[in-house]
């Protein structure tokens, strides 16, 4: 009985209370804690990050009896459809400018058109973390390395700050330092163009994102972004997650170099005979 009992109040146990007093193993030079490894996170926030219900496609259109899938997507069934999510960020909410929400809605209106990764474009971060792929920690003595298995992603998080982006891009310039055993993060040096999310969730240029991994046992990281951005949001705001370790024995970053599988949606009709 009293076995039953222990093992109940540790499921219940939120996993952040269990990481309280959890002593991470040491990384390269012994001082930090260890990241290295192959981590996903398994949730739906690359579909939304907010609370959202499911729903029969990414995009829809007007029914008969309420919305059905928009034409383009009417193929795929449920295949194109969108599971449901509690969501992963604090309060529930983001604040958006009003003007940036009506850009919100319009992205989420045209999905199929307009969101980075239906073009194989890189995610940008925050979003590159949560993709429904996994990604690669390297980490030596005084060096982080990420490798993202989606579009062949990379992030060279700079231990010493090198000043100011000389070039915006999808991923940005990142920028580390540890506080304790917590490696934090901070990203600058985006162009503005990518999404958050399949839901058409956006920011622009002037994005910052915070990011925080922390050991919470061998085998999870708490992932959190705070993101403030302007001219897009009214304040800055916050995500949060568990990473899993990918645990298999020959687990290894694969190939998904997805330009080549999207040329016929972005070239083909410049064909000289283009496809039916």
């Amino acid at each position: 009985m009293r076995r039953l009992v222990l093992l109940i109040y540790l499921i219940a146990l939120p996993l952040a209370a269990l990481a309280e007093d959890y002593e991470a193993a040491r990384g390269p030079g012994g001082e930090h804690p260890d990241l290295n490894g192959i981590w996903q996170a398994l949730n739906e926030a690359n579909y939304d990050l907010e609370l959202h219900m499911a729903k029969s496609a990414m995009q829809e259109r007007a029914g008969p009896h309420g919305p059905v899938p928009a034409k383009s997507l009417l193929s795929m069934g449920a295949v194109g459809s969108v599971p449901p999510g509690l969501g992963v960020v604090e309060g529930g909410k983001i604040p958006y400018k009003p003007e940036a929400l009506e850009k919100k809605n319009a992205n989420k209106a045209n999905w199929a058109e307009l969101d980075p990764e239906v073009k194989c474009y890189l995610p940008g971060v925050p979003r590159a973390t949560y993709m429904p792929q996994p990604f690669q920690i390297f980490q030596g003595e005084n060096s982080v390395f990420i490798a993202y298995q989606w579009a062949g992603g990379v992030r060279d998080i700079y231990m010493k700050d090198p000043g100011p982006a000389q070039v915006d891009s999808w991923m940005g310039q990142s920028v580390g330092h540890w506080e304790g055993d917590t490696l934090v993060v901070e990203a600058t040096g985006f162009h503005g163009q990518a999404w958050l999310d399949r839901a058409g969730n956006h920011t622009s240029w002037k994005l910052k994102v915070t990011e925080r991994y922390t050991p919470m046992s061998p085998n999870h990281l708490s992932y959190e972004a705070t993101i403030e951005d302007p001219e897009t949001f009214t304040r800055p705001w916050k995500i949060s997650m568990p990473l899993y370790r990918r645990m298999e024995s020959s687990m290894q970053l694969m190939d998904f170099k997805c330009v080549e599988f999207v040329e016929e949606l972005l070239y083909g009709e410049y064909r000289r005979n283009p496809l039916d």
